[in-house]
């Protein structure tokens, strides 16, 4: 075998590594937020959580903390900011806003256009 293969092929598969730990690193994140089935859509299309849609959120939640937001059954829906901590969204009132808005699995369909 070739010198030049092997270092291909050990380049390779030292990427590979790299790339699953990177994946591994963003699915772990600390803090996350499961939002209701009735809000999954409101938050896909680019609007905040408010308390009535939350479902869950990682206990010890601080306040303007990066989260990964998820739907009721696990499935990723995007990257959001709590709002408030997790303390303070148990007393909240139902209106106010608990995840604010970065971005979502509908981003791409809604800039589709622009992106290409």
């Amino acid at each position: 075998m070739p010198i030049t293969l092997l270092k291909d092929r050990l380049f390779g598969i030292l990427i590979d590594k790299i790339i699953l730990l990177h994946v591994k690193k963003i699915f772990t994140f600390q803090f996350k937020i499961w939002v209701k089935p009735s809000a999954e859509q409101q938050f896909l299309y680019g609007h905040n959580v408010n308390k009535a849609g939350l479902g869950r959120i990682t206990e010890s939640t601080p306040k303007y903390q990066n989260v990964v937001v998820f739907s009721m059954s696990d499935l990723p829906l995007g990257f959001g900011v709590a709002a408030r901590s997790t303390a303070e969204c148990k007393h909240a009132d139902p209106l106010a806003t608990v995840c604010f808005h970065q971005a979502d699995i509908g981003e791409y369909i809604r800039n589709e256009e622009g992106l290409l």
